[in-house]
């Protein structure tokens, strides 16, 4: 017989030895790595679990990263927001200053500040970060005003807001500088004032007279245009007796002029002579009233009224949207949803709708046409009590033919027109239409830069649609919804947050816009009324920049950024927690315990000692010893 020899490297002995060194070889590149395995094939079966961790952790940086952007813009943002509230203040403060001392271009030092100011919020307005413009909304590489210079003085081919200021002056003054007025005597013991045109939108207004003049007769102010008339009918006045008119400016404002009948010699101010002669002729008396009357409403308009034209100008030129926009929320549980174009009109919850709706027999009147609503069956100019938001959007734009669709986005409703001048909706049902977010009524639009419509400026009596001719001083994004909107950024799986901003918000346009009136208006240095019209200017200017309730305000924009942030903060600190428990688990998976390893590792040295001390004797081993 034969017998075969003992080949080591075929024998089951021999193949153990080379699998404990295999182990022993995996077991050293663990303990010096401290990874279970240089391959996925040998982590095991929780890898799974690992590469589920590390996807999530890939998600958290992208957020991080998103998160550190965003705060740069809003911290460039916010920087630029405080030092609009610091030029408001600097403006403020020397508009409330009473010295009213002019320079040689007829200007006081405060105006002249106020005029470096508006350079630099022009400035803080084009902030940019990256190429991304902060206040342009939606339109980021756009920048987000025009330059300083453009918006004043004009382009070779568009009227800056110098010149259209001095067009509104000459047309709110009028050719005699009565603020478009005129005064006559129809008989020699009356004095009558009418205005010059009827329906014209500039000079001074007739709003009531009164008088105490004995024997005196009143009418007015009525008919078309508008006059009033004092006929002292041949009886002269009494001492002491007054005559009271009041006028409505341009910017709204209420002005009153009385004048006092006096015997007093000199004749005091504010006051016109009673005839003294004898025997008494009550036409002087008259003739009196009229020069007083005469130069007194002179004063009052080449004084306030040329403050409130300016104050008007800077509202024809800067407050340009062509749209009107109500932001509401539907009646679904709490939180309230925003609405939206499906939104029904119908209020009846708990379905999502307004509330609260309307009902049939409720009308909405746009531009003057009626929508009537229906229980059913809507037809013409009708709506169905169960129709949606849009629907009315819809009918609301077959009206007013805009060629841009009013919109609802974000819970904001945007109704849009070609004619913002002409926009006019009111509705029976006041709390249905407050429901839509436009709590104000007529809901109105704003107007586009608007033009004195004719020369010379002082007949005029139209304003015209100025956009073709006018500079434009917004250049960013105008579009639907809110501006906060026109930003957002995803900075966790379920959360966003919304940091954009826009110039033409109303805070920061009523800011550019008394800053641009008070430090572009100037004057005669030596007029006769330069001190008078400076302070009727400052004052209006004050009040400009005094918070009103109800009106936005810049601290209302940081706040709304500041909230974006602290998401965006609170997302960080979820997000820091989150990463160390999945680094956790991809440890657990993937990492080798020092002590486990060098425990196997002892145990496999002990192992193949063994082995090698079998295959040893084995090796010694002949027939002789086996026998």
């Amino acid at each position: 017989m034969s017998i075969s020899s003992i080949n080591y490297s075929s024998s089951i002995l021999g193949s153990q030895i080379r699998n404990i060194n295999q182990q022993l070889t995996d077991l050293s590149t663990q303990l010096s790595t401290g990874k279970l395995s240089q391959n996925y094939s040998g982590m095991g079966t929780n890898e799974g679990f690992a590469i589920a961790g590390r996807a999530q952790l890939s998600n958290i940086a992208a957020y991080t990263d998103t998160i550190t952007n965003v705060n740069v813009s809003i911290n460039l943002a916010n920087t630029a927001l405080q030092s609009l509230t610091k030029i408001r203040s600097t403006v403020q403060t020397g508009a409330a200053n009473t010295a009213q001392d002019l320079n040689v271009n007829g200007q006081t030092i405060a105006q002249n500040t106020a005029a470096a100011q508006f350079g630099s919020m022009i400035g803080v307005l084009n902030t940019q970060t990256g190429n991304r413009y902060l206040f342009s909304g939606t339109a980021i590489g756009t920048q987000s005003v025009a330059n300083a210079g453009d918006i004043i003085n004009g382009t070779t081919t568009q009227a800056g807001f110098k010149t259209v200021m001095a067009e509104r002056q000459a047309a709110d003054l009028g050719a005699n500088g009565m603020g478009r007025l005129v005064q006559t005597q129809p008989t020699p013991s009356s004095v009558q004032v009418s205005e010059d045109a009827a329906g014209s939108p500039f000079g001074l207004k007739l709003k009531a007279v009164s008088s105490t003049l004995t024997g005196a007769t009143i009418t007015g102010p009525s008919g078309s245009p508008v006059s009033f008339s004092v006929d002292l009918n041949g009886v002269n006045p009494n001492n002491g007796d007054k005559l009271s008119v009041q006028f409505t400016l341009p910017d709204g404002s209420i002005e009153q002029i009385d004048l006092t009948a006096s015997t007093a010699t000199p004749t005091p101010l504010g006051s016109f002579a009673i005839d003294a002669s004898t025997p008494v002729n009550p036409t002087n008396t008259a003739n009196n009233l009229n020069t007083a009357l005469n130069t007194a409403i002179t004063k009052l308009a080449n004084t306030s009224l040329v403050a409130a034209s300016a104050i008007v100008a800077g509202d024809n030129f800067f407050n340009t949207a062509s749209s009107a926009i109500g932001t509401a929320v539907n009646n679904q549980a709490a939180p309230p949803a925003p609405i939206s174009g499906a939104t029904a009109l119908s209020g009846t919850s708990p379905s999502d709708s307004i509330s609260p709706g309307f009902v049939a027999g409720d009308t909405i009147t746009v531009n003057g046409t009626t929508l009537t609503f229906v229980a059913s069956g809507a037809t013409g100019n009708q709506l169905n009590v169960t129709d949606s938001i849009q629907d009315l959007l819809g009918k609301i734009d077959q009206i007013t033919g805009t060629s841009k669709p009013s919109t609802v986005h974000g819970g904001s409703i945007t109704i849009n027109t070609d004619d913002a001048a002409s926009l006019n909706i009111t509705s029976s049902n006041t709390g249905a239409l407050g429901s839509l977010g436009f709590s104000a009524t007529p809901v109105t639009a704003t107007q586009p830069p608007l033009r004195v419509g004719s020369s010379p400026a002082s007949s005029a009596t139209t304003l015209v649609n100025g956009s073709a001719t006018t500079v434009k001083w917004y250049l960013g994004n105008d579009g639907p919804g809110s501006p906060r909107s026109t930003a957002m950024a995803r900075v966790d799986d379920s959360v966003s947050v919304q940091y954009g901003a826009q110039a033409n918000e109303d805070a920061i346009r009523q800011l550019l816009q008394a800053t641009a009136v008070f430090g572009t208006f100037s004057t005669s240095p030596t007029g006769q009324y330069s001190g008078g019209q400076v302070a009727a200017l400052s004052l209006r200017t004050t009040q400009a920049l005094t918070q009103q309730p109800g009106q936005q305000r810049i601290e209302d924009i940081q706040t709304d950024i500041a909230m974006a942030q602290n998401t965006m903060k609170d997302a960080s600190t979820r997000q820091t927690q989150a990463k160390a428990q999945l680094q956790t688990i991809i440890d657990q998976a993937e990492s080798a315990s020092p002590d486990q390893v060098a425990s196997q590792l002892l145990a496999l040295q002990n192992a193949l000692q063994a082995s090698y001390q079998v295959t040893s004797n084995l090796a010694q081993l002949s027939l002789v010893k086996f026998l």
